[in-house]
Parts: C-alpha cells; sequence; structure tokens
C-alpha cells in the first residue's frame, strides 16, 4: 500500500490503494482455452460442398441439352418438308443400290474396304514409324490416316452385311478369300505409294515431273 500527500503544505496525506501484483490475474484467452476451435472453423465444409455441386451442375446441364435435342429431332421427323428431303436424298441412293445388288459387286466392294483398311493401317503403324525415324511427324497425317481407317472398317462391315442379306456373295468362300486377297495386296501398294509420298514431302523432294517453264525476266 503506498501513501500519496495530495497537499503538501497543509501535511495533509490521502492514503491511495494500487492494486498489488498477485491481484492482477490474468484472464486466458478463449482462444489458448480451446486451441481446436479456430481449426475446426477453418475446415468449413463450403469448400468440400463445391465439387458436388459442379457435378450436379454438369449432370442438369447435359440433362437440359438432350432433352432440347431430343425435342428438335421431334420437330424434324414431324415435318414434312423434312420427310421430302430425306426421302429425295435416300431415293436415288436406294435405286443405285438395287441396281447394283448382285455378286460381283459385293466381291468388289468387299476387296476395295479391305484394301482401305490395309492401306490405313499400315499408314498409321509402319508409315508414321519411318516419317519418325526421319526425324518428322505430321499430326495432320495421322489424323486423316485415322479417319480413312475408320471410314474403311465401317465400309467394310456394311458391305458384309449388305451381302449377307441380299446376295450368295458371303455364302462362296472361293469369293471372299480371293476378294480379301485382292484387298490386301491392293492395300500394301496403296501404303507403299503414300509412304513415299510422306517420305519425300519430308526430304524436301517434289513428286513427278518439276515444272520446267522458263522465267520470265
Amino acid at each position: 500500500m503506498a501513501v500519496v500527500c495530495l497537499i503538501p503544505a497543509a501535511g495533509l496525506c490521502q492514503e491511495e490503494t494500487t492494486p498489488e501484483p498477485a491481484a492482477m490475474e490474468q484472464v486466458p484467452n478463449a482462444t489458448e482455452q480451446n486451441p481446436t476451435a479456430t481449426a475446426e472453423s477453418d475446415t468449413t465444409p463450403g469448400s468440400d460442398a463445391k465439387e458436388p455441386d459442379v457435378a450436379e451442375k454438369a449432370k442438369e446441364l447435359g440433362a437440359e441439352v438432350e432433352a432440347k435435342v431430343d425435342e428438335l429431332a421431334e420437330k424434324i421427323d414431324q415435318n414434312e418438308s423434312a420427310k421430302e428431303a430425306s426421302e429425295g436424298l435416300l431415293g436415288p441412293i436406294y435405286k443405285l443400290a438395287e441396281s447394283l445388288n448382285f455378286s460381283s459387286f459385293h466381291w468388289l466392294a468387299f476387296g476395295l474396304m479391305s484394301a482401305g483398311v490395309v492401306s490405313f493401317a499400315l499408314q498409321l503403324v509402319l508409315g508414321k514409324l519411318v516419317v519418325l525415324f526421319k526425324g518428322s511427324i505430321n499430326l495432320r497425317e495421322i489424323i486423316s490416316d485415322a479417319i480413312g481407317f475408320v471410314i474403311s472398317t465401317v465400309g467394310l462391315v456394311l458391305t458384309t452385311q449388305a451381302a449377307a442379306e441380299n446376295s450368295t456373295f458371303t455364302h462362296s468362300p472361293a469369293a471372299v478369300l480371293s476378294s480379301a486377297a485382292c484387298g490386301v495386296v491392293l492395300g500394301f501398294m496403296l501404303y507403299r505409294w503414300g509412304q513415299m509420298q510422306e517420305v519425300n514431302a519430308v526430304t524436301g523432294q517434289r513428286v513427278g515431273q518439276p515444272s520446267r517453264n522458263p522465267s520470265k525476266s
């Protein structure tokens, strides 16, 4: 306890009490008492809930797009102008298919589709490896060969299906094997021709005869 003299001249002193150090107790912070409170508040489930929300929105958007496409397709199917346009497009194809509905045509079509499958398959595998060893690769050529391979494969399947339903081609092993053999030989020849073109393009050589037109002065 300290004694403070307020009026020294009169000799009057007033006692002033000051708190003892022992009485000044520090109140612990709430965060120190429960240190896991802030950690629990930081790990809110809001960030984890965003991923399911995005997935649900994507599914909803896909369902809406699919519903609109189906609705548009139904409208087109019910439109008379669309029906007439479809019949006008398929009519000549049907007539041509009926006129070519014999075994010889299916033999030729099967051979050509087999040649396409063999040629594009070899171009995608061996042809691109040869070009790669030359130190160059062309992505456009790879895409073009892949598209050709898919088209030839689909054509081969459709040709086989049409031949099985409309002719006796598939019932003759001699016709099938001879057509496939001719297709393999033709496909290998087409592969060699395409490979030479790609190699010449890489090395900078021109395919064919160079132009001999004199330059104008």
